[in-house]
């Protein structure tokens, strides 16, 4: 449940600030079945990740994190 929470916030800035998955994984240079897999809720990301991902979205990373 906790991973599907991180998966569709991060899924919802990726598309607010006009990404696509392909546009997104290429800027953090992963692949775009990994990032696939944490918008599934397949996979929660790590710590570091969440940072990159925030950083790379120009948001803080407390928007990507799920509420508690």
């Amino acid at each position: 449940m906790e991973a599907e929470k991180w998966g569709r916030r991060i899924r919802a800035y990726r598309k607010l600030k006009g990404y696509t998955q392909e546009s997104f994984a290429k800027d953090l240079g992963i692949s775009v079945s990994v990032l696939g897999e944490v918008e599934r809720g397949n996979r929660i990301p790590s710590r570091d990740f969440v940072k990159e991902m925030a950083d790379t979205l120009k948001v803080p990373v407390e928007e990507l994190s799920p509420e508690e």
